[in-house]
C-alpha cells in the first residue's frame, strides 16, 4: 500500500517530521515500511506562467506556435508544438536552467525563434504518460511566478507499506494517521469526530 505523506499531514495538523522520521515511527508502532519514495524532488525551476499571446508559425509539417509567457517578474519567448492552450491560460513553465525528470532546460534557437524556457506537459513533469498537449492549470491557480511544485503538490514522499491482516485498520488513512500520531506523540484530527446534535 502506497501512502503520500501529504495525506497523513492533513489528518495530523502540525506534523513537521520528515518522511524518514515518520517511517521510523511507523516501524516502532509495528508496521512494515518497505520503502520511502521521493516524488517531485527531481524538479526545480518550474513556475506558474500566464500565456500572453500565441502566434501560429506556418511553413512547417506540424503545428508550431510562438508565444510570450509571463512569470511575474519578466516575459519569456517560447516555441511550442502543442495547440491545446490559448492566451490567458495558466501553464506550468520551466525556466531556463530548470531541472525536469528528463533533464535540464536550456535557452535555444528553433524554428527561427529563441525559445527561452518550456511550457510543460504532464509527462514532462512526471505526472503520467499524457503528452498530447501541455498541462493547462485552473484559471484561479496561483499568480504567475509561483512555484509549480507547490501549486501541483508535486514534491512529496510516498511510504510503501506492507500491512498485515492483524493491522487491517491501517488500510484506511484514518487508522494509519491515528497510529502515526500516537507513535510521534502528536495530535490526531479524527475526521469522524463530529458533534452529534442533541435530540
Amino acid at each position: 500500500m502506497r501512502v503520500p505523506v501529504s495525506w497523513l499531514r492533513e489528518l495530523v495538523p502540525g506534523l513537521a517530521a520528515p518522511a524518514d522520521e515518520i517511517a521510523t515511527a511507523l516501524v516502532r508502532a509495528g508496521l512494515e515500511v518497505e520503502q520511502v519514495h521521493r516524488v517531485g524532488h527531481d524538479i526545480a525551476g518550474v513556475v506558474v506562467g500566464a500565456v500572453l499571446d500565441v502566434e501560429e508559425l506556418g511553413g512547417f509539417k506540424k503545428p508550431i506556435r510562438y508565444c510570450h509567457v509571463s512569470v511575474g517578474v519578466r516575459e519569456h519567448e517560447v516555441v511550442c508544438g502543442a495547440t491545446n492552450f490559448s492566451p490567458g491560460d495558466r501553464v506550468a513553465f520551466a525556466l531556463p536552467g530548470a531541472e525536469l525528470p528528463g533533464g535540464r532546460i536550456a535557452t535555444r534557437s528553433t524554428y527561427g525563434h529563441t525559445s527561452d524556457g518550456m511550457i510543460c506537459s504532464a509527462r514532462e513533469l512526471g505526472l503520467g504518460a499524457e503528452h498530447s498537449g501541455i498541462l493547462v492549470l485552473p484559471p484561479d491557480t496561483a499568480a504567475p511566478g509561483a512555484a509549480a511544485t507547490d501549486v501541483l503538490g508535486l514534491e512529496d514522499a510516498v511510504l510503501d507499506l506492507a500491512i498485515t491482516p492483524d493491522r487491517g485498520f491501517c488500510f484506511s488513512m484514518r487508522g494509519l494517521a491515528r497510529e502515526m500520531a500516537a507513535a510521534l506523540g502528536v495530535k490526531f484530527a479524527d475526521p469522524a469526530a463530529v458533534a452529534v446534535p442533541a435530540t
